[in-house]
């Protein structure tokens, strides 16, 4: 192995071990900072609960928990929800939807979604949850479909000369490792899989926007439309602004076209704190290109090309 190699992957190593250490402290004192910065009580007098879906959903466990806290309390007529997110992993994705679709049917909260510039795959999953989807005409919207991303090093491996090998219990323990190609019969499996989850997809849009099956098949196959375009089709209801969805919503449940919003504050969290900025942190651009790692061989719903744009 050349000496410019071992350099190259001595400083990974460094680095690697930096950010564990960084992240260990952020574990440690998150939860002094977050007692500096409280979420406020609840909400005086009648109003619409005003929250976000935002970024890459990994999981969805902090949007679900403030939904189902205030969703009971008596004060909340109805929910809206503004969308800005290229969707993310399948399950999150889903389990956002499920709730959205609660609020509504069981706890007879209507919900209307707002999608501003992107509500592509798992995020547009969540939003036929709602009652009702507003959009800008530009919105991204839709990518109905499922992707799942690997990576072949073996001839990377090859010219370091490293020699990567599992020992399994079956022919598809190791399907997606990165060390070898896939098989033939793996990418059959895993696109059956894929399928499946597809169907999953396509049964949740009919249940929420009551669309024909030819009109969803023919968009079905990952495309994304404009915010205009999904109207026109039936895969939102109406180009506005979140003034117009606040003020439909507001009208829907009595409170008139300026009802009173409450927005729950969540603690900000060290790491937050720590990448706070203009984007030019290098902590937080290492952060980035650990995350994207995250996304591999994981199946997604995800519109992969809203990924690199400046947003």
């Amino acid at each position: 192995m050349g000496e410019n190699m071992l350099k190259t992957l001595n400083q990974l190593l460094i680095t690697l071990i930096l950010i564990s250490f960084l992240v260990g402290i952020v574990m440690m004192v998150g939860g002094t900072f977050a007692a500096f910065n409280p979420q406020p009580g609840t909400p005086k007098g009648s109003v619409l609960l005003n929250l976000t879906l935002d970024g890459v959903i990994m999981d969805g466990s902090d949007f679900i928990e403030t939904l189902a806290k205030y969703r009971k309390r008596p004060e909340v007529k109805g929910v809206l929800i503004t969308i800005n997110s290229p969707g993310g992993v399948v399950g999150p994705s889903q389990e956002i939807y499920r709730e959205i679709q609660r609020t509504s049917r069981e706890f007879k909260k209507p919900v209307y979604v707002y999608c501003r510039a992107v509500a592509a795959s798992g995020a547009y999953y969540a939003a036929v949850g709602a009652d009702r989807i507003y959009t800008t005409p530009g919105c991204f919207m839709g990518s109905i479909g499922v992707i799942m991303e690997f990576v072949n090093l073996q001839k990377l491996y090859s010219w370091a000369k490293v020699d990567r090998f599992a020992l399994t219990t079956g022919q598809f323990k190791d399907t997606g490792a990165e060390y070898r190609p896939m098989r033939a019969d793996e990418r059959a499996y895993l696109q059956g899989q894929l399928q499946e989850v597809l169907g999953q997809f396509k049964k949740a849009v009919m249940d929420g926007r009551h669309l024909s099956q030819s009109v969803l098949d023919e968009n079905a196959d990952g495309r994304v439309m404009s915010g205009a375009q999904a109207v026109k089709l039936g895969f939102a209801d109406e180009v506005g602004t979140w003034e117009d969805a606040r003020a439909a919503l507001g009208e829907k449940v009595g409170l008139g076209k300026n009802a009173e919003m409450f927005t729950p504050r969540k603690p900000r969290s060290v790491l937050e704190m720590l990448t706070a900025g203009d984007g030019g942190n290098p902590f937080e651009s290492t952060l980035q290109e650990v995350f994207q790692t995250r996304l591999k061989g994981q199946p997604l719903f995800l519109f992969p090309g809203y990924l690199g744009l400046d947003h």
